[in-house]
């Protein structure tokens, strides 16, 4: 018999598996999410016809509202090398749009327009500055860090270096719930902080104000290229974020240090705080165990929270990579007996976990929820559920907790619906 050579990959019984599932949607998503909400603000997508049906149609589900402009990229111009021209014709098209004063001209990863020549674009067009904007999608991987790159790459151009210095003036970072900036900036004008500006926002006049802050505080942990050009500029960077008991309080103290803000002051109002929130945790403990997966970037956070409240934490994964800005979180909850945390997560992954934990209640993604469902357990989608609720400091503590609560109070309605189909099941056999 002919010896047959096998292949390499088969000789490997480590290698990991196939990972047979779509994780997610496109990352670049992430990043027109934060483009398109910015007043003035007039995208021009560069890439080819599938892309751009695909990201506009997501993008506009998730609440744009203004179109994306974007030339004429078939099979036929992208073998032309029409990419230059075309862009530069959306971008003209654009600087007659109403009002327009920004248009980021955002390139995918498709091969011909990746590479895209940023000196070939003009810098501005009448009175819109023209930004361009790499989102490589097979280099980036998630759409939290997507909002990151598109973040970073408008700081770069529009942020004024000649901006004055103003030390008690906070930068907070995060695309979050609408009510939460405004509590944590309530909050800290009480410690004397005279000024928080938050980004990804709406107003170009923030961007332009960036370098002006005293520090900069990252409420999600993946803004890395962001925090990078802060720390370029020696701008310091508070580290955490105001989540739970312990993790509000190192918050608030950081902030009070690095601003240099009245000592008395700020433990006046940490201490205040601390007890608002520990009374949210004594009227609202949590029991059970709780697997956190998502894609959203800030599961360790979440994870944190509900170790705090009395959960059992196992498991948490997320689809960003491992960063320094998640590391506290990650030995916080290490300590605390979480077993597993997964960064560049998989399906996969997460339904070992499931069937190795055997959990009273997930947190994840459509299809992870999907799975648990099917076995009775109460399971959450993590994007809708909980990212667009308050989260940061007591008044975020209790709506989580208050919301988790409620969820795990329904288990024996969940069992009630995989009993009811596996019945019907079964009836449909024996038809």
């Amino acid at each position: 018999m002919a010896d047959v050579s096998i292949p390499l990959a088969m000789k490997q019984p480590d290698a990991k598996p196939c990972q047979l599932h779509p994780q997610s949607m496109c990352p670049a998503f992430g990043s027109l999410r934060v483009l398109t909400r910015i007043e003035g603000s007039h995208p021009v997508m560069a890439t080819d016809t599938g892309c751009l049906y695909g990201l506009t149609f997501v993008t506009h589900f998730y609440g744009a509202r203004k179109s994306i402009l974007a030339p004429q990229l078939g099979t036929a111009e992208l073998m032309a090398g029409e990419i230059v021209e075309g862009t530069r014709a959306a971008i003209e098209v654009a600087a007659r749009e109403p009002g327009c004063q920004l248009i980021p001209v955002v390139s995918l990863c498709v091969a011909e327009t990746a590479g895209l020549p940023e000196e070939m674009l003009p810098k501005r067009v009448g009175e819109a500055e023209v930004v361009l904007v790499r989102v490589p999608a097979y280099a980036i991987h998630s759409h939290p860090e997507a909002k990151d790159v598109a973040l970073a790459a408008l700081l770069r151009r529009l942020a004024d270096a000649q901006s004055e210095r103003q030390k008690k003036r906070l930068l907070l970072l995060g695309e979050v719930f609408p009510a939460d900036p405004l509590a944590i900036d309530n909050l800290l004008r009480r410690m004397g902080v005279e000024q928080t500006i938050t980004l990804p926002g709406r107003a170009i006049a923030d961007l332009r104000l960036a370098r002006s802050v005293g520090a900069l505080a990252p409420l999600h942990p993946f803004y890395k290229e962001t925090a990078a050009l802060f720390r370029s500029w020696d701008i310091p960077v508070v580290g955490g974020a105001p989540v739970g008991v312990s993790g509000t309080y190192a918050w608030l103290k950081a902030v009070g240090a690095l601003l240099d803000l009245n000592a008395k002051l700020v433990d006046e109002v940490v201490e205040e705080e601390r007890e608002r929130a520990q009374a949210v945790l004594q009227a609202q403990p949590l029991h059970g165990r709780i697997l956190v997966t998502g894609y959203e970037g800030t599961e360790l956070a979440y994870a944190r929270l509900l170790v705090e409240a009395g959960a059992e934490v196992p498991y948490v994964s997320t689809s960003i990579a491992q960063d320094p800005l998640v590391l506290p979180d990650e030995l916080w909850l290490r300590a605390r007996g979480t077993q597993e945390v997964v960064y560049r997560k998989s399906l996969e992954e997460d339904v070992a976990a499931l069937d190795k934990y055997e959990p009273d209640m997930v947190l994840g993604t459509t299809p992870f929820c999907s799975v648990a469902k099917e076995r009775g357990i109460p399971a959450m989608y993590f994007t809708n559920q909980l990212a667009s609720r308050p989260f940061f400091l007591s008044g975020g503590l209790a709506a989580t907790l208050g919301f988790m609560n409620q969820t795990m109070g329904r288990s024996a309605r969940y069992q009630w619906i995989q009993s009811f189909f596996d019945e019907t099941e079964v009836a449909d056999a024996s038809a």
